[in-house]
């Protein structure tokens, strides 16, 4: 016992539950940069908004709790996507949507999640940072990264400790977006075996693909949004869960207390105003205006093997040379995101769509790295 207590005074972090010693946390963009020394001088790497909005914080008294949720957002919210104030929930971000749905449907060291990689790396952590295992369900490049239904019916059928679903439309590394078919086969693979998430954080991009109208006759599906991207609010951390009143019910038990600070609700309300959603949607026509014309470029560069077709404001590039195009660009202050280490993603960076000035920069010094080869 003395030397246990030793041992914990000099390494206290063993107290840590054993799956969190463990971990490997989520690499965020910026924490690869900030680790390796990037000096970051063109962000390409976190599809973040190449173009930012002004706000005025409203109420300047931040001496009283906030809203647990904010009823103007939620209402703002609720009209913008066209459904019952009853189904949203606000949460920190995307990102707390899915910890909040592991830790609300899944029991640590019995329950199961499946994600159909490559994909968002937030499904995996959320659910081993809880201890629950995550079943895999690789899609291939051939078919356009499209989820197999079949093979997910057959995985729910064998294991009935998977809960929760998660699939990404349209996805992110890939950029793809599910067909109406496949979300079909989806809701109706999981209907009374688990909870289906859909996650649309670059809806607004594509917006006439949102499942939203398939919430009525599937009570199990929740639908994940954020202000991050198209809103261009990555920096307050502001998103939603959708879904079945009874299913958001469940998940407000374990929310926290305050999630949506003052500054937080009072910004993402002007964002969701009649004029926030009309900037908004010019942004994002900017931004698909932008992409054609990068993507048009890359694919003329030598050394560049593919650029996947993309519904959001990033592409998915194959490269000859990756590992050498990825350093380089670096090292001239340009921060892209290697995706190489995804199952099928083998030579792909991501690229986030910039401003055009930003864009012209990239293909200069592609162009300049490439004639190097």
């Amino acid at each position: 016992m003395a030397r246990r207590t030793e041992d914990l005074m000099e390494n206290p972090e063993r107290l840590a539950r054993p799956e969190v010693q463990a971990l490997t946390p989520y690499q965020s963009a910026r924490r690869i940069v900030a680790a390796a020394g990037g000096r970051g001088d063109v962000w390409l790497n976190a599809n973040e908004s190449a173009e930012s909005d002004e706000y005025a914080l409203r109420n300047g008294r931040l001496n009283r709790y906030p809203d647990a949720q904010p009823a103007e957002v939620i209402a703002r919210y609720a009209a913008y996507a066209g459904v019952s104030p009853e189904s949203i929930l606000a949460t920190r971000g995307g990102d707390e949507g899915i910890d909040l749905l592991v830790r609300t449907f899944c029991t640590g060291g019995r329950d199961a999640v499946l994600q159909f990689p490559p994909t968002y790396g937030m499904y995996s952590v959320s659910a081993e940072t809880a201890n629950v295992r995550v079943v895999n369900l690789t899609t291939s490049p051939e078919n356009g990264w499209t989820p197999d239904v079949k093979a997910l019916e057959a995985a729910l059928e064998k294991d009935p400790s998977i809960q929760v679903v998660f699939a990404c439309s349209p996805n992110n590394p890939t950029g793809n977006l599910l067909s109406p078919e496949v979300v079909s086969g989806l809701i109706d693979a999981t209907r009374g075996r688990a909870i289906l998430v859909l996650d649309e954080a670059y809806i607004e991009f594509s917006p006439e693909n949102t499942a939203i109208d398939r919430l009525e006759r599937a009570p199990h599906l929740v639908i994940i949004r954020t202000l991050s991207k198209a809103f261009a609010l990555a920096g307050i951390r502001c998103g939603f869960l959708i879904g079945n009143p009874a299913v958001i019910g469940m998940i407000r038990k374990v929310i926290a207390p305050y999630p949506i600070p003052a500054p937080v609700a009072d910004i993402a309300e002007q964002a969701l105003s009649d004029k926030g959603i009309a900037r908004m949607k010019t942004r994002v026509a900017a931004t698909l205006r932008r992409r054609e014309e990068l993507a048009r470029a890359l694919a003329a560069l030598p050394g560049v093997l593919e650029v996947s077709p993309s519904a959001s404001n990033f592409l998915l590039v194959r490269f000859a040379e990756s590992a050498r195009v990825f350093t380089g660009l670096w090292d001239r202050g340009i921060i892209l995101r290697d995706q190489s280490r995804q199952p099928t993603l083998a030579g792909a960076i991501r690229i986030t769509v910039g401003t055009d000035e930003e864009n012209a920069l990239l293909l200069a010094a592609l162009t300049e790295l490439l004639g190097e080869y």
